[in-house]
């Protein structure tokens, strides 16, 4: 039995990252790292103007005589709307908006992207991922008895929102990733005791070829290779992160996307889908004692955004009701056709680790990203 502790300085506790290591002055490891090698670079996005600048006229100049010059791939989520607002409304950009339907669209989502996006008068492009194959992926995923259960929707999101750029000669993708609001990633933990990763294609074909009711017919996969490098060096396509090089006040961000376009935020980071909302709300903090919010608030807590007391007294309450929190159990198990039993059988079913799963070279993808880090290319504290 692990003793529980929580961070001193953030919100970060050994029930949700059981690996946490806490020195003797009551400081978790990620807030020393951060301190250490992502605050004084990073400064809070002050001082980054000529980088910013720099930028976009890179991102200018490729996409001159085009009718973009990039692409966003927006969720509806607060980020990728906050890029779209900038790129359009503050850095002169001509953007094409990308978004993937994964048939788990919320309907505020929808009202937001389409609020943002009839206001700036962008062109939205819609990508249905086919839902067949989401079902089958999906389902193959609860099966497996791993947490790592949003891999169908992230991967494909991914995958999709490159290829368009590819396939359209579109040379930047704008990712609403930053360091103000996601300091801190998802523990190292959960991806290697009870999880792999998102773009191991070994780890999915293995779990597609034991678990999916069918074998997919249009699914397109990526992986790390195809990413990291036949993108950006031989595709030539970059995905960049401005929110990095600006100062970020969440609070008046929030008020400035209500006062133009009448979006209003979740309750939570990544609830414009019922999956993603039912997976960190419900399933995760109820079989795995994984609360993703003490990950999300400390973000919040390093770097200005809220108080400790705050991220504390959200914490004290849970995401959703007993009462919300079942009736998105009966919402997916609908959405899968199983029965809630069925569903339920899954949840009760052994935690299963992700070594019982095939798995590509993931030690050169961990390695990757601590190189990564260590060259500033990978600003978030990834532990």
């Amino acid at each position: 039995m692990i003793e529980y502790k929580i961070c001193t300085h953030c919100v970060m506790d050994t029930k949700s990252d059981p690996s946490m290591i806490i020195d003797v002055n009551g400081k978790c490891e990620r807030c020393n790292m951060y301190e250490h090698t992502v605050a004084a670079h990073w400064n809070h996005g002050r001082g980054h103007e000529k980088e910013l600048e720099a930028l976009l006229v890179k991102i200018k100049k490729a996409g001159k005589g085009k009718k973009y010059d990039c692409l966003i791939g927006l969720s509806g989520g607060f980020d990728s709307t906050y890029v779209l607002h900038m790129a359009v409304k503050e850095w002169g950009l001509r953007p094409l908006v990308f978004h993937v339907d994964s048939g788990f669209d919320l309907p505020l989502g929808v009202q937001n992207i389409n609020a943002v996006c009839n206001k700036l008068g962008v062109d939205l492009k819609i990508a249905k991922i086919d839902p067949e194959d989401m079902r089958n992926f999906q389902l193959a995923m609860f099966r497996t008895g791993l947490a790592c259960l949003d891999i169908p929707q992230d991967h494909a999101f991914v995958q999709m929102v490159e290829q368009y750029a590819v396939d359209n000669g579109i040379k930047y993708i704008l990712n609403g990733e930053n360091i103000s609001t996601e300091a801190y990633t998802n523990p190292a933990y959960w991806s290697t005791i009870y999880g792999g990763s998102t773009t191991d294609t070994v780890f999915l074909n293995d779990i597609l070829e034991k678990y999916s009711p069918v074998p997919l017919k249009n699914y397109a996969f990526t992986n790390t290779y195809r990413r990291k490098i036949w993108l950006p060096y031989i595709e030539g396509v970059k995905v960049v992160k401005p929110l990095n090089l600006i100062p970020y006040d969440y609070e008046a961000i929030k008020r400035t996307l209500f006062d133009e376009y009448g979006y209003i935020a979740y309750p939570q980071k990544h609830f414009e889908s019922l999956i993603t909302k039912f997976l960190e709300a419900w399933w995760l903090p109820k079989r795995f004692g994984y609360d993703v919010r003490h990950h999300q608030l400390s973000s919040l807590v390093v770097t200005g955004q809220m108080t400790r007391e705050q991220a504390l007294e959200r914490l004290s309450n849970p995401s959703v009701s007993e009462e919300e929190g079942r009736e998105m159990f009966k919402q997916v198990a609908e959405y899968l056709r199983i029965s809630e039993s069925e569903l339920q059988s899954y949840f009760d079913m052994p935690l299963v680790k992700g070594s019982e799963y095939k798995h590509g070279n993931s030690w050169l993808i961990n390695l990757g990203v601590k190189i990564m880090f260590a060259l500033g290319k990978e600003k978030r504290v990834r532990k």
